[in-house]
């Protein structure tokens, strides 16, 4: 039985997160840190755990031998580097960190501390990934030329049900979140087109602010490759009704998957043809689990991690630049 710890209930998946490791018929959640304490008492009360007030007091016990970090992203380096090095296992939101140089150092002290990390990329695992991954590969599109991957809600939106929208306030906080719509849902597609297309040469970030928020709420990034290819990433917050879509286009066809409902349908000579979508992998968490279980390391999960990292933080440098920003450019 591995025993966890939750760190923090700042960020919206943080009940997600609980709810998986309830279910997980191999782990029991023992204790709660928050960097808000009234918040983390009443989270640690419903649960029936112990709330410790100071995080080094619960990184000591001996008894939790793993972490679900759901601190705001400033904080993530400083919490995962003194979980790694206590000894913990960790499982965190995305993203990683809002820096490479930071993220570096978080993969660093888990790696000399032998411990499992893992990244929440939970689109990766999906079925409709799978598909598309598996026709890019047997060669269905041809050479790629442009992937496009939209993924929006209205959590922004005023409304009379939610006069601030339902977003918790604190995700439009600078400092807490380092961004706004493309580092939080933008994450998603920005990982998936490194997962289709690998990482560009360039990134190019437009940000808009439909709300007047401190961060962004509108969001477009495209990225270069040296091949030719681009990818176009949008995200957003003031959108009611936007379906999630991928868009694989290439010398000999074109993709295109659209939830809800999902379907996935590839350009045949004459028509669009629907495509099967398989069973989707399990989870991170569970692939966490397995991970630490199994005494391995999640190799593919921290490189997707990192380079998501790297595409964020070249994002953000663009949008407030207003310039073009090289990958290679990002210190380490």
């Amino acid at each position: 039985m591995i025993r966890v710890a939750m760190l923090s209930y700042w960020h919206v998946h943080a009940w997600d997160y609980t709810r998986q490791a309830q279910s997980h018929p191999d782990v029991t959640i023992g204790a709660v840190w928050d960097e808000l304490p009234e918040r983390g008492r009443a989270a640690a009360e419903q649960l029936g755990v112990p709330f410790y007030e100071s995080l080094d007091d619960l990184l000591a016990l001996p008894e939790i031998d793993a972490v679900i970090v759901d601190a705001p992203t400033s904080m993530h380096r400083d919490v995962m580097v003194a979980a790694a090095r206590a000894g913990k296992h960790i499982f965190t939101e995305k993203v990683l960190a809002p820096t490479l140089a930071e993220a570096n150092e978080i993969i660093a002290a888990a790696d000399q501390a032998s411990v499992v990390l893992t990244v929440s990329l939970p689109r990766l695992a999906e079925g409709y990934t799978q598909a598309i991954t598996s026709l890019i590969t047997d060669g269905a599109c041809g050479d790629l030329t442009l992937v496009r991957i939209r993924m929006a809600h209205n959590g922004a939106l005023r409304t009379e049900q939610n006069p601030d929208g339902w977003l918790p306030s604190h995700f439009y906080d600078p400092e807490q979140c380092r961004g706004g719509a493309m580092i939080d849902l933008g994450c998603h597609p920005m990982y998936l087109a490194r997962h289709f297309l690998g990482l560009p040469e360039t990134v190019n970030a437009h940000y808009g602010y439909v709300t007047g928020r401190a961060v962004e709420d509108n969001a477009v990034v495209t990225l270069g490759y040296t091949s030719g290819a681009l990818a176009v990433v949008e995200a957003g917050f003031v959108t009611p009704a936007s379906p999630f879509t991928i868009e694989v286009h290439g010398t000999r066809t074109s993709l295109i998957y659209s939830a809800p409902p999902p379907v996935l349908r590839v350009r045949g000579l004459d028509d669009w043809i629907e495509q099967a979508i398989p069973k989707s992998s399990p989870l991170p968490f569970v692939q966490w689990v397995d991970h630490i279980q199994r005494g391995t390391r999640n190799v593919a999960n921290i490189d997707a991690a990192l380079d998501l990292t790297k595409l964020m933080e070249a994002a953000n440098r663009s949008a407030a630049e207003r310039r073009q920003v090289r990958l290679d450019s990002l210190q380490p």
